[in-house]
Order: structure tokens, then sequence, then C-alpha cells
């Protein structure tokens, strides 16, 4: 599976580029409102804390590469378990949607197909599904994201400061982070209420009758939102997995 570039900044990020073409997200102002919560979050103590990291990483910066150690196993093994785990998610998220390739242990809810809709109770099941599938992704990523640090940090002293500067950046940042994204399914209701009223606005100008069998057909309403959050969720679990891939990319760049 191809990887994606290193995390840099979430605002530049698939999962908000997503968000904004949906129209769930001011793509004009949530760069800078990102990085004014990003400041906000990191407590005093935590940025000295961190501050020290990075100097520590600064002073103790490789004139050579001498200290490099050779690629063991355990960098190997690390490096093999972020595919797996990367398949894993992304397989899990499609299958979720998709039957027909494989079983799934998060399925999607069975859609409520009548008229009248009740749109908040109809959206309820949608987002404990989307949660459902960030408790995976929260499960699986996380360790990884440990181990693969742990892995990473035997190889030289020089990434040993970067698994530290890791390490602390994920203390810092994983509360806040975790509430960040459990806004996700929050904004996608939005998108449900928007593609809903959509459909009845074309039928009331059409003058057609509305048919609930259609919804989840290919072009109807329910089917569109099934794609929209499906890209949602496989945008959501690449932005997850950046930090660790960024370790792995580091070692292989000192290594190159």
């Amino acid at each position: 599976m191809t990887r994606a570039s290193p995390r840099t900044h979430f605002h530049s990020s698939k999962l908000l580029r997503c968000l904004a073409d949906l129209s769930l997200v001011d793509a004009a102002d949530s760069g800078g409102a990102f990085a004014e919560q990003l400041g906000l979050w990191i407590h005093f103590a935590d940025a000295i804390a961190l501050s020290a990291v990075h100097s520590d990483c600064i002073a103790s910066a490789p004139k050579t590469r001498h200290g490099m150690q050779h690629k063991g196993p355990a960098v190997v093994h690390a490096d093999a378990e972020f595919d797996r785990i990367q398949a894993l998610l992304m397989n899990s998220i499609r299958k979720s949607f998709s039957p027909g390739l494989g079983k799934a242990h998060i399925t999607l809810p069975t859609p409520i197909l009548e008229l009248p809709l009740d749109v908040a109770a109809a959206y309820a099941p949608y987002r404990r599904f989307y949660e459902a599938h960030q408790r995976d992704m929260e499960l699986s990523i996380q360790p990884l994201r440990v181990n693969i640090r742990a892995a990473v940090a035997k190889t030289s002293p020089e990434l040993g400061k970067l698994a530290d500067l890791d390490a602390a950046l994920e203390k810092i940042l994983r509360d806040r982070e975790r509430q960040l994204l459990s806004k996700v399914p929050v904004l996608l209701r939005k998108r449900f209420d928007y593609l809903f009223k959509e459909h009845q606005q074309r039928l009331a100008d059409t003058g057609q009758a509305d048919n609930p069998a259609g919804w989840t057909q290919a072009g109807g309403w329910l089917a569109r939102f099934f794609h929209d959050m499906q890209m949602l969720l496989l945008a959501e679990a690449e932005l997850r997995l950046q930090p660790a891939m960024g370790l792995i990319e580091a070692f292989k760049q000192e290594t190159q």
C-alpha cells in the first residue's frame, strides 16, 4: 500500500480537505483556528518539557553517521507491523461498507427506509458506527506507535532523541487530538441533513413522489452519504497513522 507523506500540519491533512469539500468546515479559517487551538492546548509546563527534549535533539545532532546501527530485526518487524495495521484498518473500513469484500467486525447499520423520516433517529446509528471505527483505530494505532518508537530508538542516539520527542508530543496532544477527532461524526450529521434536504428539494422541483427503496441505490442521497462517510474514515485513519509512519520514514532517511 502506498504511504502518504509524514504529518506536517493538521490543517493540510486529507481529512480536513475532505471536510472542507463537504462544506463541513471553513477551509479558509480552519488552519488558523487549529493553530490557535494548538497553542492553547500546550500548557506552560508541557511546553517547557517539549522545549527541553527539542533542545537535546539539536545539541546531539550527528556530525557523521558513525553512530548509526544497522537496521535490526526490531525495525524490520515494526515496519512490517505498520503495513499490517494500515492494511487491516483500511480493509476494515471498506468491508464495513461493502459486504461483498468479506466479513467485517464493524458493519454498516441497516438504513431506515421509511417516510416521514425522523432525521435525528435515522442518523444516530451512523454516528455510533463512525465512533466504533474511531475506537478501532485508536486501539490499533496507539500501541503500534509505541512499538515503532521503541524499535527506532534503539538504532542510534539521534533517533533515540527523535523517539523522545515523539513521546513528548503524544503525551501533550493525545487527549486534545481525541477530542478534536470526536467532532468529526458530529460534523457529519450536517452532511446527512444536507443530502436529505437536497433530495427533498429535487423531488419538489420535479413533482416526483419519494421512493425510500431508491435512497441506497446508485446516485441516491443515502448512497452518497455512505460514500462521503467512508471517505472521511479512510482520511482519518491515514491521519492517525502518520506519526508512526513518520518515525519509520525518519529511520529510512538516516540510513540512506
